[in-house]
Formats: C-alpha cells, sequence, structure tokens
C-alpha cells in the first residue's frame, strides 16, 4: 500500500475538520493535529490558509462530481430520475453526521466569502458548473418528453441549486432531512409536474 503523503493526509484530514469547526473555526494547529504531521507541513505544502481552503474545496467538489456523473449525467436512467437520485444522494454526506457539518460549499458561503475573492469566486465556479449539469438533465427530461417543449431549463437549474442549498442549510440548523425531503417533494410535485 502506497504511503500517503503529508500534503494529501492534511487535505483529507484538514477537510474534515474544517467541514465540522468551519473554516475560521479550524486553526492550522487543529489541521496538523488531525493530520498527525508537523506544524510547518502545512506551511510547507500551502502558501496560506486560504490556499488550502481552495483546495479542500476542490476536493469536496470531487465528490459532487462523481455523484453529478453517476446520477446527473447517467444515460442509463430517465431524466426526472437522474434528478431525484441526484437529490437523494446530495443528502448522503449530511446523513453521515446527523445533519451537524452540512454542505462545505454552503458553509464557506455563509463564512469566508466576505474574506476571500479567491474563495467567494471558485465557490461561485463550482455553483455554476453544478447548475450547468441540473440544466443539461432538465434538457434532456424536455427531449424525453417528461417536460414541455418550453420548459425554461436554465432558471429552473438555478432555481434547483438555490433551493437545495437552502434546504441543506436549514437541515443543518434543524439537524433533521426534512427541509431537503420537502424540497424535493415540492419540486417533483409542484414545479415538474
Amino acid at each position: 500500500m502506497p504511503k500517503i503523503s503529508n500534503r494529501d493526509r492534511i487535505l483529507s484530514e484538514g477537510l474534515k475538520v474544517v467541514h465540522a469547526h468551519g473554516y475560521a473555526g479550524a486553526s492550522v494547529r487543529d489541521i496538523v493535529q488531525a493530520a498527525g504531521v508537523p506544524q510547518g507541513s502545512f506551511t510547507n505544502h500551502f502558501t496560506s490558509k486560504e490556499a488550502f481552503g481552495l483546495e479542500i474545496l476542490d476536493l469536496y467538489f470531487a465528490n459532487s462530481r462523481a455523484l453529478m456523473a453517476a446520477t446527473l449525467l447517467n444515460e442509463e436512467l430517465s431524466p426526472l430520475q437522474r434528478l431525484r437520485e441526484y437529490l437523494d444522494g446530495s443528502k448522503t454526506p449530511l446523513n453521515k453526521d446527523q445533519m451537524r457539518n452540512g454542505c462545505l460549499f454552503g458553509n464557506f458561503s455563509a463564512e469566508a466569502t466576505d474574506h476571500s475573492e479567491l474563495i467567494r469566486h471558485r465557490l461561485v465556479e463550482i455553483f455554476a458548473a453544478v447548475q450547468d449539469n441540473v440544466a443539461a438533465c432538465l434538457k434532456a427530461a424536455v427531449q424525453a418528453g417528461e417536460l414541455p417543449a418550453d420548459f425554461n431549463c436554465a432558471d429552473t437549474a438555478g432555481f434547483i441549486v438555490s433551493s437545495l442549498q437552502g434546504a441543506k442549510l436549514l437541515a443543518k440548523a434543524e439537524r433533521s432531512p426534512a427541509p431537503v425531503e420537502r424540497f424535493k417533494q415540492v419540486l417533483f410535485g409542484q414545479v415538474l409536474r
């Protein structure tokens, strides 16, 4: 088994620390302690906490990309089934910690965007990529006859991404998956029927 580098250990364990304690609440000391590496290892691999924050966003986004590939972009499923499975899959990370940590993207949006233009810009790119994949899924639903020909896929995709993020924030506050379930019910029962 290959040895895990200090850099990779800092990223994987640091992501967990930041997700649990917030960007501001997680000190470099907390991160290296969780990774089990000397404090100097952090500065050897990252020019700043902001640079580290950008990398853990990308690490977290890699999991989101995998979920989108397996659901939204999976042509073996009907388009609206893809969207249902994406929403269900979006709850999996929330359920791991009984909703306590929420979504890292939402957490960073609420906490770090006032202090870092680089992080704010990266979050905008990430949300745009998610929205593009949701829109592609909705366009496939139009082509499959699951949605009307004049359906506004771009605006609805923006609504879905925004609403899902809000539902995840409420799920974190309530420590319950109910807000995400409610969003899903309204989406499929009212918006996409």
